[in-house]
This record gives C-alpha cells, sequence and structure tokens, in this order.
C-alpha cells in the first residue's frame, strides 16, 4: 500500500500489518505489580459471567444508552461525521454537511479545523447544528482548508459538553482531532488497562479510548500508530482524524457504519457518513471508504494513499441504515436507500396482503417508500394518511397522562377526509417498544377508521444493538416479551404482521451474508468483552 510504504525505518512500528517491529523504551519510571489479596468488584463478576450461561455475555447495552420514553418510539443513530480537506471553505462546507446529517444525532455538534500554520483549533456545542453555529462568529474562530466534524445523540455521558465531539488532543507528536460513528464492545476493557497504566480520562465516550491507544502506541509515523490502535479495538467504528497536514478516514473490518468518500469540482476530497451529504455541496460520490481501510489525504499536495487496516473480516453492515436511520436520497452501502425501502414493502405485501383493505398509509417519514412498495404491489390507493409536525420539539415530562397524549396529536395528525370510514393498512419501517404504533392506532380510530392494519417493513426487533444504535434494553423490546398475537392485542389493531427476516434476506440475495441484523436474529458479529481484572499499578520508588 502506497500509505504504508511510505513509513519511514528510523523508527519502529509495532503494526504487523504494516511490517513493522518495536522495542520497549528501557528509560523512565519503573513499576511493579502488585494485585489486591480480595477479589475486586470487577473480578467477582467477571467470576459470575463465566459461570453463567453464554448469553448472560450478551448484556442489554455495552455503552450505556439513554432511550428517551416520551419520544419517537424507533431506534435512534448515535453518530454522524463530515470531513472536508482542499478548499479555503472547508469549516463553512462542514457546518453545511453536518445540517444534512442532522437526523443522525441532535444533541451535540462540533468542528475541528486545521488553520494555514498547521494549528488546530474547535468549537463544540449542545443542540442542534444551526443552534451551535448560529453565531457567525463561531464559524469564523475555524479557518483553514481543512475540517471534520461531527453530530451525536448522548451516550453513557448524558448531554455533557465534555463528550460532545470532535475531540481534540495534543500530543508529543503535535495536534490530533477525531469524529467517531459507532460503538467499541471492548471500551471498558480498554479502559480499565490504560487506567491501570496512569491515562487520564475527561470524558465518558469510548471514542476517548482511541486517542490514548495512539498516544501511548510506540509505532511512528502516525500512520501506523492509528492501525496500531485500530487493532486492539472491536466493534463498530468510522473515524475521522485531522492533523495539521492530513485528514485519515478510517473504517473497521466488518464495515458496521457507513462512510463515503466523494470529490468537489476543485478537487477537495470530502468524507461522510451519507451521500445525501455529498449532494449538498456539489460533491461526486466516488466510492465507500472499504471496510478495513485507512484512506489518507496530505493537504499539502492533495495526494490520496491507502493501506489495509486489518486482515479482511466477513463484512456485517447494519441493515437498520437502510431500514430507518439513512435518508431516502442516500446512497449507503452501494445501494439507493429509497429503493430499499420499497422492495421492503412490496416484499410485505407478498407475504402479508391485506385484502379487506381500501388504503395504505405510512407513518411519516421513514415509513413513506415502504408504503408506497406496499401499495404498488397490492393495487391499493396510497394516501398520505398521517401529517407529522416537524416543530413541536421533544415531549418531556408532562403533568398528566391525558396532556402526553394530546402531545401525541400535535406530532401526528391523522387527515379525516382519508381515513373515515375506511379500512387502513398502516406500514411503518420497524416496531420496537409498541408505544407509538398504540397511539397512532387509537388516533386513527377516533378518525372514523373501521379498521386498522398494522404492516411493519422489517422483522421484529428482539436485540439490543450492540454497535453503535440507541436501543431499548431487550426488555422493553415488545416482540421480545410477547408472541405475535401478544403484540398486536397491545397495539389494538385489527391485524399485525412484520416482514419475515427470511424474506429480507431475500431481498439482498448474494449479499445477505453480508448485513448485520443482530437486532432481528441475536447473532452479534462481534461480541463484547468482559473486562478483565486490573491489578494495582505501585511505582517501585515507592516505601
Amino acid at each position: 500500500m502506497a500509505a504504508a510504504a511510505a513509513a519511514t525505518a528510523t523508527t519502529a512500528p509495532s503494526s504487523p500489518f504494516l511490517r513493522r517491529a518495536a522495542a520497549a523504551p528501557t528509560t523512565g519510571p519503573h513499576y511493579q505489580l502488585r494485585c489486591s489479596p480480595k477479589p475486586s468488584p470487577l473480578e467477582l463478576r467477571q467470576r459470575a459471567a463465566r459461570a453463567a450461561p453464554a448469553r448472560a455475555l450478551l448484556p442489554d447495552r455495552i455503552t450505556p444508552f439513554s432511550f428517551d420514553a416520551d419520544g419517537d418510539d424507533h431506534p435512534r443513530e448515535e453518530c454522524g461525521v463530515f470531513g472536508v480537506i482542499g478548499d479555503p471553505d472547508a469549516s463553512s462546507l462542514c457546518y453545511l454537511g453536518l445540517q444534512k446529517l442532522q437526523h443522525r444525532g441532535e444533541e451535540g455538534a462540533g468542528i475541528a479545523a486545521a488553520d494555514a500554520d498547521g494549528k488546530l483549533k474547535s468549537v463544540t456545542g449542545l443542540g442542534l447544528v444551526g443552534d451551535v453555529f448560529g453565531d457567525p462568529t463561531r464559524l469564523a474562530k475555524l479557518p483553514g482548508d481543512a475540517a471534520i466534524g461531527h453530530v451525536r445523540y448522548s451516550t453513557a455521558g448524558a448531554s455533557s459538553m465534555r463528550n460532545v465531539q470532535p475531540f481534540l488532543a495534543a500530543y508529543r507528536f503535535g495536534q490530533l482531532a477525531v469524529a467517531h460513528n459507532g460503538n467499541l464492545v471492548n471500551y471498558q476493557a480498554l479502559r480499565n488497562k490504560l487506567e491501570a497504566q496512569g491515562s487520564i480520562f475527561n470524558t465518558s465516550s469510548d471514542t476517548e479510548v482511541i486517542l490514548h491507544l495512539i498516544a501511548t502506541s510506540l509505532s511512528r509515523p502516525l500512520l501506523s500508530r492509528i492501525c496500531d490502535a485500530c487493532e486492539r479495538l472491536n466493534g463498530a467504528y468510522s473515524l475521522l482524524f485531522l492533523t495539521a497536514d492530513k485528514v485519515f478516514a478510517v473504517r473497521d473490518p466488518f464495515g458496521f457504519r457507513p462512510l463515503v468518500m466523494g470529490r468537489r469540482p476543485n478537487g477537495a476530497v470530502v468524507f461522510a457518513s451519507e451521500t445525501c451529504a455529498l449532494d449538498l455541496i456539489d460533491a461526486a460520490y466516488e466510492r465507500e471508504v472499504a471496510p478495513g481501510e485507512v484512506v489518507v489525504v496530505d493537504r499539502r499536495d492533495m495526494s490520496v494513499s491507502y493501506a489495509c487496516l486489518v486482515p479482511h473480516r466477513p463484512r456485517k453492515s447494519c441493515v437498520f441504515e437502510h431500514i430507518y436511520f439513512a435518508l431516502p436520497n442516500s446512497v449507503v452501502f452501494g445501494h439507493a436507500v429509497h429503493e430499499r425501502r420499497s422492495a421492503y414493502g412490496r416484499a410485505l405485501a407478498e407475504e402479508s396482503p391485506a385484502p379487506t383493505a381500501d388504503v395504505v398509509i405510512p407513518v411519516p417519514d421513514s415509513g413513506f417508500y415502504a408504503a408506497l412498495g406496499f401499495a404498488q404491489a397490492s393495487g391499493l390507493e396510497f394516501q398520505q394518511g398521517l401529517i407529522r409536525w416537524h416543530y413541536s420539539g421533544r415531549s418531556f415530562i408532562q403533568p398528566s397522562q391525558a396532556i402526553r397524549d394530546l402531545a401525541v396529536k400535535l406530532k401526528l395528525a391523522p387527515v379525516r377526509g382519508v381515513i373515515t370510514g375506511k379500512s387502513v393498512v398502516v406500514v411503518d419501517d420497524s416496531l420496537v417498544r409498541g408505544t407509538t404504533s398504540s397511539k397512532i392506532v387509537r388516533l386513527l380510530r377516533d378518525a372514523g377508521a373501521r379498521e386498522v392494519h398494522m404492516r411493519i417493513a422489517s422483522p421484529p426487533v428482539i436485540g439490543s444493538c450492540l454497535y453503535g444504535i440507541d436501543t431499548p434494553s431487550e426488555g422493553e423490546l415488545i416482540s421480545n416479551r410477547m408472541d405475535l398475537e401478544g403484540v398486536r392485542r397491545t397495539i389494538g389493531c385489527d391485524s399485525l404482521a412484520f416482514l419475515s427476516l427470511d424474506k429480507l434476506h431475500s431481498i439482498y440475495g448474494d449479499e445477505a451474508h453480508e448485513l448485520c441484523d443482530a437486532c432481528f436474529s441475536r447473532n452479534y458479529p462481534v461480541l463484547p468483552t468482559v473486562p478483565e481484572p486490573v491489578p494495582e499499578l505501585v511505582s517501585a520508588f515507592e516505601d
């Protein structure tokens, strides 16, 4: 690989995949290991996990997520990333790209940029992209022709400013900024070891582990340090790194989360979680960053080089990107999202028709194309029977249940002329807890629907995601607690059907084995790591 071949031989990187070797330094403080005579709480938990069945090693969440109990009944994407190099308006373009990726994270946003002198600066904040950068002076603080940005939903650290990315760090070889989409299933194990070795963490984000691994790596140059760090990561990660003169784009070997590359007419290289962000800034889509690949762009001559991060692994792309997360005008994992969703709807109509129905309506917005496909395959009329109000904000604690129910009507309003007296098929992309679906059924019945038939354009969700998606615990997943009839009774519809997992696989044909469908099958490609007991580190110079 060009980038790997360019690594200098005057230092000793440790990455075997770049064919480097390193000897540990012999200077510095000396340490001895001292283990506590009593087992630590962590060790006790580990012993219990070993004694438990294998299923117990799959906790509901590896990194604890917060799930809004009164909000939309869908899983939430955790993050979106965007980067530009080679354009004098890099931070402004990054701002626009993050606006287009706002659906991937609405609780925090940030941009880091490298100025003409190679100095990195960042601006981050809580809220939507437009809120964080609404003051023009904030973008003015980010000059330069290279920038990376990030949007996020809160994870383990709640909505804390310190967890908003990109993270900007200074270490002995200079400044480094990182933006991460995904989730590391061995985060706690890595953090425990790093803390035992003296690392100090400022956030509760798994992304900070990556910075510590890079800083403590013995490899040189930075490409080797990044590869060295990523070899120790398990789970999902699509990463953008920014330095004084380069941008690095990295994707995990399974390709869980999307990351694409494009180019603007002036030659600037752009990276994004989705192609819709490329379209907005007139960047032509070139290709995906391949699973297990590092793409390096040098701002000095705009050369692009590539390196293989790790040995080949079976590809496992998140199928929920097509089902719900990505915008329908994006191309994700090589497929147009709107075409995939239309295919789900057609397949659902073949498997579970509604012969007595008069009209098909979508649950806006993500159910639109699946409902359209269902209507086309069924020969039924397609109508917009529910109108989504986009300006109501999130419904937090309300004074009474009656007021909370009224708040639902603010978010979704029925079109009575479409519904009254009709047998209605309602098509949604997924069903997670069932709370929103039951409210929709009541809304339609109150609007005069004669029958309500729910059709879900994905299989039943029975497992929590471990790879960067905010899903409820398995006890909250209605299809994990009840059979089909139990779910139907709880929702209150006249009939209910899901797209079967076999039918979903048939849509992808030979590519079906390249999907991660663990939320439907509980077949997890990468299992979480149970943290090892960490011995105490004591300086040899202590008394």
